[in-house]
């Protein structure tokens, strides 16, 4: 039994020498080809902890579909979704994307004129923002990394549209009399998933037109996009007050998790800007401390990148859980 699982196993070098970094061969796969790519540290790691998340989610699916738990091959369908979208979003599909990958959030200081977000809306009201003088500048940096969560999620949503459209179009040809059923369930399945992301992303623009018209208000209980988002949607989640305080009291913890994480990818940002100009002076000793501390820092930020996303996806689970439990009631 132990097989697969064993720390033998999970610690085993590959036939060219290098260590496996992941339990599931195609993942490890694709964590290989990218260290090949011109990724940038902070994006490499990124792609780690998402990884990471995945491999947590098929180990945990494999052991349901052992209890016999997905018979239907829902999660099976949301799983190699998920994959495909990890692999669309780092330019790893094998298509030629022509949406910019790289968006730099460590950026936000260097706000520079004509800045785009690939969206005439969201320009549109950028620069209104920008020129209503409503915004110091420090609320210019929170509103910018706000309009490039959104941009990020509109990126994300038509991959996988895009990943629907082409799995569909390959059951269209694949399916037997047999697997009907089941596979009209998967696909209403991914279509409800879909008009949610929309649905929040409508939400999202609305949010950011209130903002950009009427500034920030002095009693916003967050700062982070990707809490507030969270946090909006356990208000409409019909939840009781008690649940309320204490779905907020974690959040201020999940909080303190994401701005740790950006701290930790500023710093990666930083210690490979070094790393470089210490490369180009040559001198062996310092190279190889500055390549310790890179290594040290990128490691930390994958680690930190993991535990953020999972907390991420267990509070969207709980919020959806409870929601529907006093919707059921």
């Amino acid at each position: 039994m132990a097989g697969k699982y064993s720390r033998e196993v999970n610690e085993q070098k590959s036939s060219d020498g290098h260590t496996v970094e992941f339990r599931i061969a195609k993942l490890d796969q694709v964590w290989n080809k990218a260290k090949r790519m011109q990724l940038s540290p902070v994006r490499q790691a990124e792609l780690h902890s998402d990884l990471k998340l995945q491999e947590k989610d098929e180990l945990q699916w494999k052991k349901l579909k052992v209890e016999g738990l997905d018979e239907n091959g829902e999660k099976e369908a949301q799983l190699r979704r998920n994959f495909n979208v990890i692999l669309a979003k780092y330019g790893m599909d094998g298509k030629r994307d022509t949406r910019p990958l790289e968006s730099n959030h460590l950026k936000d200081h260097d706000t520079i004129e004509g800045d785009t977000f690939e969206d005439p809306r969201l320009d549109k009201l950028w620069n209104k923002a920008k020129s209503s003088g409503k915004f110091s500048d420090e609320e210019m940096m929170s509103l910018k990394r706000e309009f490039q969560h959104h941009k990020d999620k509109t990126h994300e949503y038509n991959i996988l549209m895009d990943t629907v459209s082409r799995t569909e179009e390959i059951h269209k040809n694949v399916i037997s009399p047999l697997e009907g059923d089941t596979k009209e369930h998967v696909l209403h399945q991914r279509h409800s998933d879909l008009k949610q992301k929309m649905t929040d992303l409508n939400q999202g623009f609305e949010r950011l037109r209130k903002l950009s018209h009427e500034g920030f208000t002095t009693d916003s209980e967050f700062r982070e996009p990707r809490v507030i988002e969270l946090w909006e949607a356990a208000k409409r989640a019909n939840l009781t007050e008690d649940e309320l305080d204490s779905l907020k009291e974690e959040l201020r913890h999940f909080e303190t998790k994401v701005e740790k994480h950006s701290h930790y990818q500023e710093q990666l940002e930083l210690s490979h800007q070094k790393l470089q100009h210490v490369e180009s002076l040559g001198d062996k000793e310092h190279i190889k401390r500055n390549q310790e501390k890179y290594n040290t820092i990128a490691e930390k930020t994958r680690e930190m990148g993991y535990k953020m996303k999972k907390h991420m996806q267990d509070l969207s689970n709980k919020i959806s859980r409870e929601g529907l439990e006093h919707n059921e009631l």
